[in-house]
């Protein structure tokens, strides 16, 4: 029996009594993976993204282990919302126009001194100060630096379209406006680079392209970690105790770890370990996060039909974007179909060994995102399910 074969027997004992949709998480897949995001920290604490787990039980017990410190959110109402709860210390990783959340943030000490909102721009400090109503609280800020790599005198541009902050000139000019507007501190800097902690360099069937990813990544990591040197001098030029600069993701944890700037990493879809983390070189993790769809139909050999399943993920649109059938090993998609709104064909061997009612388990493309498909995950150590916890879905929270 393959090691993913003892994973669905395990699961399917675990989850007996339960009828599919269902979601669940291997604790023990988890707690594996956190353990080795610690490891690749090198001694950093971990900041967990918290839209990568959406889901309050699995967001404490991570952060339960030595080296997880702190929350990254990404709305302003999901950070209230989870400094409520208890949580102390929530960087919201994106920009806000929510107006009554900075009113409630501004007028609530506890609140306030919880949660570090992200700008960019010293636009955003008007919005926000047109939004405290009344409220005088001391905001904390975060900078947020464009990490992308700039070629051919920018004609090439390699990362995400975040901040429009890139040079160190220009973050510090934002810094002295922060200081120089009462009721705003700047506590810290983040950068995201995606193009290398969010893009796999070793994809399966495509030697050369994993080369060319594996060859930008090298540039970008080399240019960013001076440039973001250069950007924390400059900006602790103008803001001495700054508390925090944060950087890297689950794909880039070490490399960015290992830059002296950095005093923190941002990391999150590790602990689940969806399918576009399968593609990486720098590290290997243990799937955790899985859901499963009732067989409904057979309707011939080597095909059988599963009720829903088209959950794809954001970004641009792709086959890497639709969740992959896991368990039982061999199924495929009908390449005219695909997964579906309510019902999906599923195709080879395997099928004509699955009855109706039972589990076919897949992995999502991305983390968090599952849980938007479902209230409650069921958490599984050994082949029991040991609990079954809400997700933000689950408490009534769709914040995105």
């Amino acid at each position: 029996m393959t090691a993913r074969s003892a994973d669905r027997a395990r699961y399917d004992r675990a989850t007996a009594h339960l009828d599919a949709p269902l979601a669940l998480v291997d604790l023990d897949a988890f707690d594996a993976n956190a353990d080795d995001l610690i490891r690749r920290a090198g001694g950093k604490p971990i900041r967990v993204a918290s839209k990568s787990v959406r889901c309050r039980t699995l967001l404490e017990r991570a952060l339960a282990k030595d080296g997880f410190a702190g929350i990254m959110s990404f709305t302003l109402a999901e950070s209230l919302w989870l400094a409520r709860s208890g949580f102390d210390d929530v960087l919201l990783a994106y920009p806000s126009a929510d107006r009554a959340g900075f009113a409630e943030l501004a007028a609530d000490p506890k609140l306030a001194a919880a949660v570090t909102v992200m700008i960019d721009d010293p636009a955003q400090l008007r919005l926000i100060d047109e939004a405290r109503g009344g409220g005088r609280e001391v905001i904390r800020v975060c900078l947020e630096l464009d990490t992308s790599l700039k070629l051919l005198g920018g004609r090439v541009r390699v990362g995400a379209r975040r901040s429009p902050l890139h040079s160190p000139a220009q973050v510090a000019d934002v810094a002295r406006a922060v200081t120089r507007r009462p009721g705003f501190k700047v506590v810290g800097i983040m950068a995201y680079e995606g193009h290398i902690a969010g893009v796999g360099d070793a994809v399966a069937g495509r030697p050369m392209r994993s080369r060319a990813v594996r060859l930008m990544q090298a540039t970008a990591r080399r240019e960013l970690a001076e440039r973001r040197a250069e950007v924390v001098r400059a900006v602790r030029a103008v803001v001495p105790d700054l508390e925090f600069v944060n950087g890297g993701g689950t794909g880039s944890v070490q490399s960015t770890a290992a830059e002296d700037a950095v005093t923190e990493i941002a990391a999150g879809s590790g602990l689940y370990v969806p399918r576009l983390f399968d593609n990486y070189t720098s590290f290997t993790g243990r799937p955790a996060a899985l859901f499963a769809m009732p067989v409904v139909r057979r309707p011939g050999v080597g095909v059988v039909t599963v009720l829903g399943g088209g959950y794809p993920a954001s970004g641009a649109a792709g086959a890497d974007r639709l969740p992959v059938p896991y368990l039982p090993e061999g199924l495929r998609y009908d390449p005219q179909e695909g997964p579906g709104e309510v019902q999906t064909p599923l195709l080879g061997p395997p099928a004509d060994d699955l009855l109706l009612g039972d589990k076919v388990w897949f992995r999502h493309a991305k983390a968090g995102e599952l849980c938007e498909r479902f209230d409650v995950l069921h958490l599984v150590e050994g082949d029991a399910v040991t609990a079954t916890v809400p997700t933000y879905r689950g408490e009534g929270h769709t914040f995105l």
